[in-house]
C-alpha cells in the first residue's frame, strides 16, 4: 500500500523516579544518603532507510511510544535508561509540525536521523541532596515527562526526471520500457494510482532516476482527479518529460492538454513551470497518414524552445535518443552547480 502523508503521536519515556535511601552496613552505625537517580526515558527517533518507499507503517502504528526510566535504587545505584525507539522513514519525508505545518525536518539522504521527541530527565536521589550542613536529607525528585510531539510525515518521492501528462498519455508505458519498473498499464484514466520510480542506465557508468507522477488533469492542484495528491512529488524533480498523446484516437487536442498541464504545474507551484522540460510527442505508431496532429505538437515545442522528440514507447521507437537527451541535460546541471 503507497501512502505518502500519516499524521502520528510520538511520545518520548519518562524518567524514573530519584530514590531515598540510607547505608545500612554492618559496624558502620551511621551510614549516609545512598539513593540513586532515576534513569533518563528513552527518546523517539526518525531515520531515514533506503529501502522504504511508503509510509504505510505510520498508518497502522499512528502512537509510537519509547520506553521510560527505570527508578533509582540505594547503594547510589541509578535507574536503568529507558528504552530509545528508532523509527525508519523512506527518503525524502519531511517533518512537519501538526499545528502550524513548521517543517522541522528533510530526509533528503540514507542515514540522517532526526531527534523527534526527547526523554524526560530522571529524577534526583537523595544522596544528591547531601550537604555538610544537611547530612541526612529526605528529599527525592519525581522523573520528568518526555517530550510529546504531534507531527505530520509527508513523503515527496526524490528522482532526477519527472514524467508528467495527462492519463493515458503513455507515462506507465514508457518507465517500464526504460527502467525496471513494472507499473499498472490499462486503457482507462488513472490506472496508475502510485507514483513509480525507475532507475534507467545510460551506458555503463550513468544513470538517473525517473518517476511516473500520475492523477494531473484540469483542476488538479484544487483537488480534481487524484490532484494535489501527487503534485508534491514533482517539487524534487530536476528535469520534467512532458508526455502527449499525439494519436487521433484519444479525442483530445494535444496543444490544449499541454496549456491544461502547465497551468495546473503553474498553480500549484510556479517555480515547476520553470523547470528544464522535454515536450515528447508519444504513439507516433497509430498516427496512419494524417499527421497534423504531431505537427502541431512539434511546432509547439519550437514556439517554447523545447526539446522535442516523437516516440512510440510501446514500439520502443525514439526511447534511445530521448533517454540520452535527458542524461544530456542532468550532466549539464549538474555542471552548473559544481
Amino acid at each position: 500500500m503507497f501512502v505518502d502523508q500519516v499524521r502520528v503521536k510520538l511520545l518520548a519515556g519518562r524518567g524514573g523516579n530519584g530514590c531515598v535511601s540510607f547505608r545500612r552496613e554492618w559496624g558502620v552505625p551511621k551510614g549516609g544518603p545512598d539513593g540513586g537517580r532515576g534513569g533518563d526515558g528513552g527518546s523517539v527517533f526518525l531515520r531515514a532507510e533506503a529501502g522504504l518507499t511508503t509510509l504505510s507503517f505510520f498508518r497502522f502504528h499512528p502512537i509510537n511510544r519509547a520506553g521510560n526510566g527505570g527508578h533509582g535504587e540505594g547503594n547510589n545505584r541509578s535507574g536503568k535508561k529507558g528504552r530509545d525507539l528508532m523509527l525508519s522513514v523512506p527518503i525524502g519525508t519531511v517533518v512537519k509540525r501538526a499545528a502550524t505545518g513548521e517543517v522541522l525536518f528533510d530526509f533528503l539522504k540514507a542515514g540522517q536521523k532526526f531527534l523527534a521527541a526527547k526523554g524526560g530527565k530522571g529524577g534526583r536521589g537523595n544522596a544528591s541532596f547531601a550537604t555538610p550542613t544537611h547530612r541526612t536529607p529526605r528529599e527525592w525528585q519525581p522523573g520528568y515527562p518526555g517530550e510529546e510531539a504531534d507531527l505530520v510525515l509527508e513523503l515527496k518521492l526524490i528522482a532526477d526526471v519527472g514524467l508528467v501528462g495527462f492519463p493515458n498519455v503513455g507515462k506507465s508505458t514508457l518507465i517500464s520500457k526504460i527502467s525496471a519498473a513494472r507499473p499498472t498499464i490499462a486503457d482507462y484514466p488513472f490506472t496508475t494510482l502510485a507514483p513509480h520510480l525507475g532507475v534507467v542506465d545510460v551506458g555503463t557508468d550513468r544513470s538517473f532516476v525517473v518517476a511516473d507522477i500520475p492523477g494531473l488533469i484540469e483542476g488538479a492542484h484544487e483537488g480534481h482527479g487524484l490532484g494535489t495528491q501527487f503534485l508534491k512529488h514533482i517539487e524534487r524533480t530536476r528535469v520534467l518529460v512532458h508526455l502527449i498523446d499525439v494519436s487521433p484516437f484519444s479525442g483530445r487536442d494535444p496543444v490544449r492538454d499541454f496549456k491544461i498541464v502547465m497551468a495546473e504545474l503553474e498553480s500549484y507551484n510556479p517555480e515547476l513551470a520553470a523547470r528544464p522540460q522535454v515536450l515528447v510527442a508519444n504513439k507516433i505508431d497509430l498516427l496512419g497518414d494524417d499527421r497534423s496532429r504531431l505537427e502541431a505538437v512539434r511546432r509547439l515545442a519550437r514556439r517554447r524552445k523545447l526539446p522535442f522528440f516523437s516516440i512510440s514507447a510501446l514500439k520502443e521507437k525514439g526511447l534511445n535518443e530521448l533517454v540520452a537527451a535527458v542524461a544530456q541535460i542532468l550532466s549539464e546541471l549538474e555542471e552548473k552547480k559544481t
